[in-house]
């Protein structure tokens, strides 16, 4: 711990209020920031069997930079978590929500912010938008990366 409140660690300090239940969150959710490769086996066979929506968002619009000049991973670990699709470059997150989600709300929360606080911006689709209106997505995609390239252009700028 460091002398602000923080937890110091190789590539971010997070910030946590003094309370115990907040501070035992950040902390694991700190402690879980590295590569976990437990989850390598988990991640290849999510690959391997995933959603149709998944599948579909996968083999049409973001596998070999089909859509845009950015390479996407599917299924990628980033700490003790396991995002649907992940653009790096861009530090975006494409997320698929399908029933699994409806009861995991509390979790997601603190994974959201978890990622946030690495810099990614996350957004996510429904499992039957993907599958029924996949141009939809793609259009909300495209306005995402577009905002992305824009917010990296204005950073350029500034220094």
């Amino acid at each position: 711990m460091n002398s602000k409140g923080g937890i110091e660690g190789g590539f971010k300090t997070i910030h946590f209020l003094k309370s115990p239940d907040f501070f035992y969150i950040t902390l694991k959710i700190f402690m879980s920031a590295k590569y976990n490769k437990n989850l390598k086996t988990l991640a290849h066979n999510l690959r391997k069997f995933g959603t149709k929506g998944e599948a579909l968002l996968w083999r049409d619009v973001l596998k070999a930079k089909q859509h845009w000049p950015y390479q996407f991973n599917r299924q990628f670990i980033i700490g003790n978590y396991i995002v649907d699709f992940v653009c790096r470059k861009l530090k975006l997150i494409i997320e698929i929500d399908g029933s699994s989600h409806f009861a995991k709300s509390k979790e997601d929360y603190y994974r959201q912010q978890f990622l946030e606080s690495l810099g990614y911006t996350i957004i996510r689709f429904s499992e039957s938008l993907v599958v029924y209106r996949i141009d939809e997505v793609v259009a909300e995609i495209d306005y995402a990366i577009q905002c992305l390239e824009q917010r990296i252009e204005d950073k350029k700028e500034r220094n």
